[in-house]
């Protein structure tokens, strides 16, 4: 039989990424405030495995690392394709006992070629709607501490001996 987790989903038995029933301890600004609750709470023998940080107000944020180019693109595709060339042409001398030398350049120009023209074509089909490089991660802006619901008075009660553990509710 499956309980439910503040999560919508039934636990898991032995899944490690949920508590039975868990309560919030802290909401912190930022993940080490958060690390350094929990840490204090080891330090002072709390079975912290009863514990859990949780990442809350997910963001999505795009770095914009540069503009794209076709000559960038190319070099891009044909950087890209000599690594595959290069590995494909380390497994094909795996299984020849002549020419290795031979096999490696003419997998790592074949793989330059197909990685140029393959970025090209993917750069055309774009039409010019996304002329930019850029990295994307998902970050949370509050991390909740969560303990189970039989250890949460122990933990309050440990984290008043903390200045500046618990956030000021009235800020």
């Amino acid at each position: 039989m499956s309980t439910p987790t503040p999560f919508g989903s039934p636990r898991q038995p032995g899944n490690p990424l949920t508590l039975e029933f868990p309560q919030s301890l802290a909401v912190y600004d930022d993940y080490a405030q958060a690390q350094r609750t929990v840490d204090y709470l080891s330090d002072q023998g709390f079975p912290v495995e009863n514990c859990m940080i949780v990442g809350t107000d997910l963001k999505r944020v795009e770095r914009i690392t540069g503009r794209l180019t076709t000559g960038r693109v190319a070099l891009g595709g044909a950087l890209t394709g000599i690594w595959f060339g290069l590995f494909i042409g380390l497994l094909f001398t795996l299984f020849t006992e002549e020419g290795a030398l031979g096999i490696i350049v003419s997998t790592v120009l074949f793989g330059a070629l197909f990685g140029l023209i393959w970025g090209l074509v993917g750069y055309a089909f774009t039409r010019g709607r996304r002329d930019f490089s850029s990295i994307t991660q998902v970050v949370a802006t509050k991390y909740e501490v969560l303990v189970e619901h039989k250890v949460a008075t122990q933990a309050r009660e440990l984290l008043a001996g903390l200045p500046g553990a618990l956030p000021n509710p009235f800020a």
